[in-house]
């Protein structure tokens, strides 16, 4: 006769189910501590993976925005001191012909404005980092004023001429449906000037001109530098009205750029919060799965171990 054990097959097959599973949750509680993250894979978020796909990829977005409009403040903070310094270009053009009216004197004006000329055609065709030209307007490897010299200037039909930038103007996209528009071109900056120096230039090389020679003015060189006074006044106006225009974009994009980080504190708060091993809650965890492992063996070895000898009376009692 056999002694036949307790248990059932079927009890067996729970229990083993059981141990299987206390298991399996304390290698997930294991693996998310030692890994700090609470799955491998997206599958492992369950409902929350959704979100955090989402989440990532908007963050990704967010980030290639960010160093987008990097660059182009960058670009606009250089344009903004390039603008200053055309600024006051036009200040000294107009200080120099009101000096040679002022004290019926032009001897010096015609080398102040080939000075003035020369600094502003390297401003005009400045290059960015990468070696692209500012102000080009799209045509990056060419220069975008083309004379080098003021009697090729004068020698133009029109000022137009000097420029061969194209037209289009950078723009870069901040956010999802908002872009800013920054660039500009070396005709939108640079006409007015090149066009005060090609008139006194032009004027210079005429018949009543040659400021160089002359001890003091004629009647005709005070009326023409005169009239210069008011329309190089009117060209600084302009520029200085180019130049807000460019702090505002420059603002534009400092604004941007503060709710990109903004932003990107969000996103990252987000993907953490489904992401990562809350390290508190999984030591807890941690303990809790032990404890049921080491419990749910202790009983089915118990169960094993049972058979119906434990229940027969012993010494005849």
């Amino acid at each position: 006769m056999s002694v036949d054990r307790i248990p059932t097959a079927q009890q067996s097959a729970y229990f083993l189910s059981q141990i299987n599973k206390a298991s399996a949750a304390l290698n997930t509680t294991n693996q998310q501590i030692a890994s700090q993250v609470v799955a491998t894979t997206y599958s492992g978020f369950g409902n929350q993976a959704q979100v955090l796909t989402a989440s990532i990829s908007a963050n990704a977005r967010n980030d290639a925005y960010k160093a987008a409009t990097n660059l182009a403040t960058t670009q606009a903070d250089m344009q903004d001191t390039q603008l200053t310094n055309l600024s006051g270009l036009v200040t000294q053009l107009k200080k120099a012909v009101s000096d040679a009216v002022a004290n019926n004197d032009p001897t010096t004006l015609m080398g102040q404005v080939q000075n003035i000329f020369d600094q502003a055609t390297a401003i005009l065709n400045s290059k960015d980092a990468n070696g692209d030209y500012l102000y080009s307007g799209g045509k990056t490897d060419v220069p975008p004023v083309t004379v080098s010299s003021l009697s090729a200037l004068v020698a133009l039909p029109s000022v137009s001429g000097a420029f061969n930038n194209g037209t289009d103007k950078k723009s870069v996209q901040v956010a999802d449906g908002q872009t800013v528009t920054f660039g500009l071109t070396a005709s939108d900056i640079g006409t007015g000037l090149m066009q005060a120096l090609k008139d006194i230039a032009g004027f210079d090389a005429g018949a009543g001109g040659n400021f160089n020679g002359s001890s003091s003015l004629s009647q005709a060189q005070n009326d023409f530098l005169t009239n210069q006074i008011t329309s190089v006044g009117t060209v600084a106006v302009n520029l200085n009205t180019t130049t807000a225009q460019n702090g505002y974009a420059y603002n534009q994009l400092e604004s941007a750029s503060t709710e990109q980080d903004s932003m990107s504190t969000l996103y990252a708060g987000f993907i953490n919060k489904i992401q990562k091993t809350d390290m508190a809650e999984a030591a807890t965890q941690l303990s809790l799965n032990q404890t049921a492992l080491q419990a749910v063996l202790q009983v089915t070895s118990s169960l094993n171990k049972l058979t119906l000898l434990n229940y027969l009376p012993v010494n005849g009692n």
